[in-house]
């Protein structure tokens, strides 16, 4: 399949699977796309597409990129997420360790260069893990951030070169927690001490009441995604 014919199917199947529900959405991707995987942040809409996965496709792979800057909650829910199903999921590591950055970059780069940051621990190695595959699944919402608003169900993703599936982008966030609650999935605690969403323990902090959801991440800055999204 060319980059036209992608394109158009991308085009063609955001329309036609609008309505339909998660499940029919991933069960669609895995069957077109048998090598896709699923980038997993251990978010809570994460966990939720993790459970989801393991009732219609366990063999599918899971990756998380493991920036080293985790906080501890998040590595606690991988382990119990890992117990919980049998699965093991896929590791990604930058190429270079925190001492190596500090070392070529200086201390803190988070703090001097928060994008530069973000490229070496997250988008070089999704570059080079999505590189492996034809499609990815994500837990992305269109209620998340203004930069997510116009997310389709079915696109292709021209950053990576492959098709991207987003299953619950009309979900609420009240949607998420339903799942949840209702199937018991594991999530990480975090989420109850106001972090709604969570990434690196260094350019993360807790949201106030009023706040917005993403008020959290990379806060003092204007930042607002990491890179692995346009």
């Amino acid at each position: 399949m060319n980059l036209l014919e992608k394109e158009d199917l991308a085009r063609t199947k955001a329309e036609e699977l609008e309505h339909a529900s998660p499940e029919d959405i991933i069960r669609y991707a895995i069957e077109t796309f048998p090598n896709i995987t699923f980038a997993c942040s251990f978010g809570a809409e994460d966990v939720v597409l993790v459970d989801m996965l393991q009732k219609i496709s366990p063999s599918t792979d899971i990756f998380y990129l493991d920036t080293d800057f985790h906080f501890k909650e998040t590595y606690e829910t991988r382990d119990k997420m890992q117990e919980n199903y049998n699965l093991e999921f896929v590791r990604v590591s930058p190429k270079i360790t925190p001492e190596e950055q500090a070392a070529q970059h200086g201390d803190e780069l988070w703090k001097s260069d928060p994008n530069g940051c973000c490229n070496i621990r997250k988008v070089e190695p999704l570059t080079r893990i999505l590189s492996q595959y034809d499609a990815w699944i994500t837990g992305i919402r269109r209620d998340q951030a203004p930069t997510r608003a116009n997310s389709k169900k079915v696109e292709y993703d021209s950053k990576f070169g492959l098709m991207k599936f987003n299953p619950i982008a009309h979900w609420t966030t009240e949607d998420v927690w339903q799942y949840i609650r209702d199937n018991n999935v594991v999530y990480n605690p975090l989420h109850d001490q106001n972090y709604p969403s969570i990434g690196c323990e260094h350019c993360t902090r807790q949201v106030m009441p009023g706040e917005d959801p993403r008020a959290g991440r990379w806060s003092g800055n204007d930042k607002t995604e990491c890179g692995l999204h346009k």
